[in-house]
């Protein structure tokens, strides 16, 4: 039963404030965001941010914990569309195999502004997307290093187009858990998660120290990580709450409400 005292966590430094001094009677399993449903859905973990669009995908069986999320209120910095030219005049668009939410995000933009390039589905790997395609999309850590690497590539941020478009936050990643976990386990995860990012938050040594590991990680420097800790969130306020619920509804066709455990 040692899924029960499991917390599943994104492999990117987006949720380093959330794991950061973990008490060690927890284990920890890191996953990319897609991969992540799956082992919850197998139990293999008792809590995990999963994709919001997964959650849409899977609703019956998930439901959400208050409080935690992977969000932007405008720009992320961490979900890019990267090409040499603008999508507008994009023929071709590579799509990762590691995210849902994202991927969902970038075809409601494209139906939006009523664009239709060809999308194909690959590893996300900036170079060899890009010898195939004339645009990409990466996620986290890729591409916070394809930005910093490429400043001469155009880019699209995803998290600053939703909320042009919608005038709300954009929630990328939920924390999620099965129907049938005892609710007893999953408080006690998520009362240990909070409390990590309260630390984060009200703790400059701990701040400092997240930040010192986070650029470490991803290959960057300290002071844009210091600004990436602005643009991701992981605190779910009352307005990422209506961000969540529109993007459920207009990016992936969920018509109820996400239920939430408690």
């Amino acid at each position: 039963m040692t899924w029960r005292r499991t917390i599943g966590r994104v492999e990117f430094v987006n949720c380093e404030p959330l794991f950061y001094n973990i008490d060690p009677s927890w284990k920890v399993l890191p996953a990319p965001p897609a991969w992540l449903t799956g082992h919850l859905l197998r139990k293999d973990c008792i809590l995990a941010p999963i994709p919001a669009a997964d959650y849409a995908r899977h609703h019956k069986e998930l439901v959400l914990v208050p409080d935690i999320a992977i969000s932007s209120k405008g720009e992320v910095g961490s979900v890019l569309l990267l090409g040499t030219m603008k999508l507008s005049e994009m023929k071709s668009i590579a799509l990762p195999t590691d995210s849902a939410t994202s991927v969902a995000l970038l075809k409601f933009l494209l139906k939006t502004h009523k664009l239709s390039p060809k999308l194909v589905e690959m590893g996300p790997d900036l170079k060899m997307m890009l010898s195939e395609c004339d645009g990409c999309l990466l996620i986290g850590d890729r591409a916070l290093e394809a930005a910093h690497s490429h400043p001469e590539l155009e880019m699209l941020d995803l998290g600053s187009q939703w909320r042009e478009l919608s005038g709300l936050p954009m929630v990328f990643g939920v924390f999620a858990t099965r129907r049938d976990s005892n609710i007893e386990d999953v408080k006690e995860a998520h009362r240990e998660l909070l409390l990590r990012l309260n630390i984060f938050e009200n703790d400059p040594i701990i701040r400092q120290k997240v930040l010192e590991l986070s650029a470490k990680k991803s290959n960057q420097s300290l002071d844009r990580m210091d600004k990436y800790f602005g643009e991701v969130i992981n605190r779910m306020d009352n307005e990422d709450l209506q961000g969540l619920t529109a993007f459920l509804r207009m990016g992936c066709g969920l018509a109820t409400e996400a239920e939430f455990a408690w």
